[in-house]
């Protein structure tokens, strides 16, 4: 600490942040903290979507395994569903258009947003479209 000696009167050199300094800071913390904090809400939320799509395409591809190992031994019964539930709130359709020997075969995997058990086509994620021959 410096000292300035003025005849017999000793004053220090103020050191400290005074009450307009810390209301400056605050504001421009506060300014600088809603773009990072609407950033790390539109991450999170694009984060969630991107999950619900990966898992349903993890699903669609699933249910064409499984079709084509069914279509192998029981290739003339209908691959046909109607918002078949899968793991949790996931749900599939599937369309076959039943051809005696190459059937095409769509599936289509979402996330029952409203939980009515039912997918409709604003809640489909995915859509794989395959076809399947008769062996």
């Amino acid at each position: 600490m410096r000292r300035i000696v003025q005849g017999q009167r000793v004053r220090r050199a103020r050191r400290g942040v005074t009450l307009t300094e810390v209301v400056v800071a605050a504001t421009l913390l506060a300014v600088a903290i809603v773009p990072v904090l609407r950033a790390l809400t539109v991450a999170q939320a694009m984060g969630t979507v991107i999950e619900r799509k990966t898992q349903s395409l993890v699903l669609a591809q699933g249910t064409l395994d499984e079709i084509r190992a069914r279509a192998f031994h029981h290739y003339d019964g209908s691959f046909r569903k109607d918002s078949g539930s899968l793991v949790g709130a996931y749900l599939c359709n599937v369309t076959d258009d039943q051809h005696p020997t190459l059937r095409l075969v769509t599936v289509s995997v979402g996330f029952d947003l409203n939980s009515d058990g039912r997918l409709t086509h604003d809640e489909v994620d995915v859509t794989l479209v395959t076809y399947v021959a008769r062996r």
